[in-house]
């Protein structure tokens, strides 16, 4: 018979892989707690580090239709579900697991699918969000900026031909009389 707060343990976890944008599974042995709380600190409001049983875990992940993890759940797990943008959760994973060698990411999920070492590594090395719409403006603006000089040419040539044109008459007229 279940304990009840094992099985509320799997239905929050269960709940988490439901509501998460992403999810990233590492393993944290030899990690003090002090370590761990840094670590949550670095992940910010967006993403959240839980320390979970293996076997709940499991349970957990077949509940919330999540396939393809099974293999990640050995040893000392935890995870991080991420509810915002997965790229800034993935970088602070990959910037403490290089400093802390305690901690190794093992893999990931997201967007209904598993997620190896190397594409959890791919994502932490995109720009963020912010970043990539900062570059997107900016590519805009220029294009905008090209666009305008191009409208504008004709009617710079327009006004510099009737210029020259007045002049050409004005050198001509006193030339007459």
């Amino acid at each position: 018979m279940a304990k009840p707060d094992k099985v509320a343990a799997v239905a929050e976890i269960a709940d988490k892989f439901r509501t998460s944008s992403a999810a990233v599974v590492t393993q944290y042995s030899g990690l003090s707690v002090s370590q761990l709380t840094t670590l949550r600190r670095a992940l910010g409001t967006n993403a959240s580090y839980r320390v979970a049983k293996n076997t709940l875990v499991k349970l957990a992940a077949a509940d919330a239709g999540v396939q393809g993890l099974d293999a990640l759940f050995e040893g000392p797990t935890a995870i991080t579900f991420v509810d915002g943008e997965p790229v800034d959760a993935a970088k602070a994973l990959r910037d403490f697991a290089k400093d802390n060698k305690g901690l190794v990411i093992k893999g990931g999920y997201m967007e209904g699918r598993a997620l190896s070492v190397e594409e959890v590594a791919q994502i932490a090395d995109l720009d963020s969000r912010d970043v990539l719409l900062a570059k997107l403006a900016g590519a805009m603006q220029g294009n905008l900026a090209k666009a305008a000089g191009l409208f504008a040419a004709p009617a710079t040539q327009v006004a510099r031909l009737a210029a020259a044109l007045q002049e050409k008459k004005a050198a001509e007229a006193p030339a007459e009389s």
